[in-house]
Formats: structure tokens, C-alpha cells, sequence
């Protein structure tokens, strides 16, 4: 007997019911379209778009990418067209594919994440959005959005009220000292799921020249080397909140996406993966379906929570 269609890999993200609980990040899969003619966008659950801001964004100066051991390095400068030319120029062809795509929203005050919003939500073609909350508060010192729960009860409130007609999704930052506290200030102030976690802040240096080798001094380093880690987060925000979460952070195996899934996240995104092989996350839904086909799992939900109810 074959494992396709025997195994349903349908999830729930809140009122979103996706096909399989693999996603494409933010800033790894471009906006979909790049990865059209090497992925059949139609088998993802969804992908989530580079990070959209109110006006376009040139980005940082090459390098912008640094391999390091088990992991990668990255400072792009969250360069993007601007939600405008999205809307006109990515979004119409978008909407040919059966796929949720997910629209990642930044800003560096209140009124940048809010207008955005408003931008995106007179748009067909989207399933929902996804708020960083890793970006500087300009107006209040530099100080990160997600670092403090007033100031993420503040954004996520703002952007629950301009983001009414579709899920919001608040993706965290990494350094916080307690991610349960920021996880139950964004539910508390509307967020529909939770994104767990952002990249952590690193550098690497050549001691010869005595520069960076990016362009910028100092970059986001993400894949297997911050999967430890980040999966502890995910346990520890599935411990505070009972919101949806979306675990991410050096999933490149289908073990790695049913760790996420053991700990109580209901879905992943794949993100560093793709650049080693851009096809990684349509292997990783045929890879899971036979997987639990062949561990006599039928449903990906009996593996959800595994560890927590063990740990209970």
C-alpha cells in the first residue's frame, strides 16, 4: 500500500487549515516566485514572503551571506520592493497557485507595521500575515519591538486592528529573557499564532584583514547549529500560551520537523535548508508522509505535544 493520501497532513493554524505543516520562511524563498520553476508551490502548506516594508528597501552591502560551521549567516538589510509593488507587481501572479501564502509585515514605528497592513488588506490572494516584531522602535530609542511586552502588546494591538480580515501571525525574537511573557503579551493582544523563533544575533570575522566577512558587521545566523535552542523556545512558549505556534529554526530533516511538532508546534518553516537545496521543503511533505505511513501514524496531530504530555 502506497503512503499517498493515506496520511493526512492537514493542520489547523487558528481559523487557517493548511494542506501539510511545512512552510517556506521569510527572507529564505524570496516571494514564492523565484522558486516556482524548482518547487511545486502547490504541494507546500504555504510559504511566508520576504519581509514587506511601507517603502522599498535597497538592503545591505554585499556580502550578505557567510556559511559558518552547521549553520549560516546572513544580513540581507531586509531589502524588498516595497508592499506597493507587491501588491501590483508579485501578488497577481501569486494568486494562480493553491497555496497560502503568508505576508511577512515590518516597520520601524507603529504607523510603518499599520500602513502596510492597510495596503495588504485591500489585496486579493493572501491567507494571512506575518509580523516581525525583531525590528528597532525608532521612536522609542532603538529599542526592539519583541523585547518588551508593553511594547508588543502595543504593535500586535495596532496590527490586529488594522489587519481584520485575516489571521495575524507574530513572529518572536529569540533574545528575550522570557519568551512565555512575550508569547502571552502577543495572544493576549490578538495574535492568531506565534512564530518561534527569529535568527540570533552573530558575526564572523576574518582575524587576517580584521573585517567581517559580511558586509555588515554583525548578522543573523540561523540553520542546524540554533535548532537546540530554538526548539526550547517552542516548549517553552507551548507551555504559556495556547495559541498556534510555528517552529523555526534549522529544520532541514523530516526528524527535525516532528521534534518541532513533538514539542507543541502545530506547523514549521523551512528556512536555510533552501538555500543548500532549494527543493528542501517539498522533500521534507513527501519525506514526513512516509515517514508516519511507515510508523503507522495516520494523522501528524497524534505526534503534536508528544514531549509535553510525557513531561507532564
Amino acid at each position: 500500500m502506497s503512503s499517498a493520501g493515506a496520511v493526512d497532513l492537514s493542520v489547523k493554524i487558528g481559523a487557517l487549515r493548511l494542506r501539510n505543516p511545512i512552510l517556506a520562511a521569510s527572507g529564505t524563498f524570496g516571494y514564492g516566485l523565484e522558486f516556482a520553476h524548482l518547487v511545486d508551490l502547490n504541494r507546500l502548506g504555504g510559504f511566508v514572503t520576504k519581509g514587506l516594508s511601507r517603502e522599498p528597501i535597497e538592503g545591505a552591502p554585499a556580502p550578505r551571506l557567510c556559511e559558518t560551521p552547521s549553520g549560516m549567516l546572513n544580513a540581507v538589510g531586509l531589502q524588498n520592493v516595497g508592499v506597493r509593488a507587491f501588491v501590483a507587481e508579485k501578488l497577481p501572479v501569486l494568486r494562480k497557485f493553491d497555496t497560502a501564502i503568508v505576508a511577512n509585515v515590518f516597520g520601524y514605528t507603529l504607523e510603518d507595521y499599520v500602513e502596510v497592513l492597510r495596503v495588504l488588506e485591500d489585496a486579493d490572494g493572501l491567507a494571512g500575515y506575518e509580523l516581525n516584531i525583531s525590528c528597532p522602535n525608532v521612536k522609542r530609542g532603538g529599542i526592539q519591538f519583541g523585547s518588551d511586552p508593553a511594547c508588543v502588546a502595543e504593535v500586535v494591538g495596532a496590527a490586529r486592528k488594522a489587519a481584520s480580515k485575516r489571521p495575524l501571525w507574530v513572529k518572536l525574537s529569540p533574545l528575550v529573557t522570557d519568551i512565555g511573557l512575550i508569547a502571552r503579551a502577543a495572544e493576549e493582544s490578538g495574535a492568531d499564532a506565534l512564530t518561534v523563533a527569529n535568527t540570533y544575533p552573530a558575526m564572523a570575522i576574518d582575524y587576517r584583514t580584521g573585517k567581517s566577512r559580511l558586509g555588515n558587521q554583525t548578522g543573523g545566523l540561523s540553520g542546524p547549529a540554533i535548532k537546540p535552542i530554538t526548539l526550547r523556545l517552542v516548549w517553552e512558549t507551548r507551555k504559556a500560551v495556547k495559541t498556534p505556534i510555528l517552529g523555526l529554526g534549522g529544520v532541514e530533516t523530516v526528524e527535525d520537523v516532528l521534534d518541532y511538532v513533538a514539542v507543541g508546534a502545530s506547523a514549521v518553516q523551512v528556512g536555510t535548508a533552501s538555500f543548500t537545496d532549494p527543493r528542501a521543503s517539498q522533500q521534507l511533505v513527501e519525506g514526513l508522509e512516509g515517514t508516519l505511513f511507515s510508523a503507522n501514524v495516520f494523522t501528524i496531530n497524534e505526534i503534536r505535544g508528544k514531549f509535553l504530555s510525557e513531561d507532564s
